[in-house]
């Protein structure tokens, strides 16, 4: 389920790349490349209260998704 803070990179028909935060109305920022855009989402949630990030390729399907969170996790995984 998404939540309000998780985060989704995409292309637009322009061809640039959009980091959007998911309950936003607008773009967090617009980049020239993917690489920037995912760099800057990562980094917004990292800073933030953590979340998912969803990357999707250039034929708009869903390519990858990661969860970031903070550095200090209570319960990480084990193995």
């Amino acid at each position: 389920m998404s939540k309000p803070q998780d985060r989704m990179v995409y292309q637009r028909p322009d061809g640039k790349w959009v980091n959007h935060r998911n309950d936003a109305s607008k773009a967090s920022s617009v980049h020239s490349t993917q690489k920037e855009a995912v760099s800057t989402a990562r980094q917004q949630l990292r800073n933030g209260a953590g979340g998912e990030l969803t990357i999707k390729g250039t034929n708009q399907l869903i390519r990858q998704k990661d969860t970031v969170g903070k550095a200090n996790d209570p319960h990480p995984p084990k193995g």
